[in-house]
């Protein structure tokens, strides 16, 4: 039997007569790796696969070698959903609900995550290999602008990345069942400053910049013409043929190599006895004299890990507190 699921992939591309960049990616077997995990609402799953879609995108144009982390801080049914994404596309994703939550089939972001105008939305950039003192980068925006409630974590992406590094951008996210996918254009600072200069330093001609301008409009344009269901249905190499047909037709479009997005959970027992010894010897002890071990389920990858009181006496002994050393090997699917 013919296997006729498509790759994931995340396609970069480059309008050569402007600063403006875009992107297009699309997941299956990384969103089902999620999806197979977890139970949740058909309104969450579509935001939370949106919010995928669009931290593979973010995460495609960072310099630098760590982790992209995603987070919707809810005040209403839904409480929290987390995406991260790694520099080399590895992805995971959770989401955490009220334990009361209703959630109807047509419930929207706002009813979601900001009924009561406290929903927040965070960017955290943390670097793998962090100088001493160094921390991780954090932006932090509401889920509303000076116009109100912002409808889709589109809009909010839009706002917090106006906000945040002052850059145009413009996202179409679509998810169901089977895809996440998404597309972005974005407005570069020409030649790398705000300012607008040209190569010798020298202020860009004003033809320059209506040039920057008309492709701008006209890429957004025609990204606008993009329907949730093509994202859905169509490679990035379909989508990108049937909307910059004339750029690349015209050799005014670069085209880069396709990345892969996958799915990949980096929870290990090793960061799981680090996370308990910091708790402290006193509270493991407590929560084995009241439950006989220590188990902690995974939120990402549903794995859970174990620890029997010989495992936890191990944790803080001299030994593993100087090797490191992982105590038994009991974990669980």
């Amino acid at each position: 039997m013919t296997d006729t699921t498509t790759p994931d992939t995340l396609q970069k591309f480059l309008f050569d007569a402007a600063p403006v960049r875009g992107e297009l990616v699309r997941m299956e077997a990384t969103w089902q790796e999620v999806l197979g995990r977890h139970s949740y609402p058909a309104p969450v799953r579509r935001l939370l696969g949106e919010m995928m879609a669009a931290a593979a995108l973010l995460s495609a144009n960072l310099k630098f070698n760590g982790a992209l982390v995603m987070q919707l801080h809810g005040d209403g049914p839904v409480r929290m959903l987390v995406v991260e994404c790694l520099s080399d596309l590895s992805m995971r994703a959770t989401a955490k609900l009220a334990e009361d939550a209703h959630i109807a089939d047509d419930a929207t972001l706002a009813q979601m995550v900001n009924a009561h105008g406290h929903g927040r939305f965070a960017i955290t950039l943390d670097p793998k290999d962090k100088l001493p003192g160094q921390q991780a980068y954090q932006g932090i925006v509401p889920l509303a602008d000076a116009h109100g409630p912002l409808a889709s974590i589109s809009a909010v992406l839009e706002h917090y990345m106006q906000a945040s590094e002052q850059l145009d951008t413009r996202l179409w996210l679509a998810a169901d069942d089977h895809v996440a996918a998404g597309m972005l254009l974005q407005k570069l600072p020409a030649y790398g400053g705000t300012a607008e200069v040209g190569e010798t330093g020298a202020p860009l001609a004003s033809h320059a910049r209506a040039q920057d301008l008309d492709t701008w409009d006209r890429a957004v344009q025609l990204g606008a013409t993009l329907k949730a269901h093509e994202l859905l249905a169509e490679t990035p190499d379909t989508l990108l043929r049937r909307l910059f047909w004339e750029d690349l037709q015209a050799a005014g479009l670069r085209v880069f190599e396709p990345l892969t997005p996958h799915f990949h959970c980096s929870c290990s027992r090793p960061k799981v006895a680090g996370m308990l010894q910091s708790l402290g010897q006193e509270e493991i002890e407590g929560i084995i004299a009241e439950r006989g071990q220590v188990e902690i389920h995974c939120d990402f990858c549903g794995l859970r890990y174990e620890f029997d009181p010989v495992d936890c006496a191990q944790l803080f002994s001299a030994t593993h507190i100087a090797t490191g050393a992982g105590a038994g090997a009991h974990q669980h699917h």
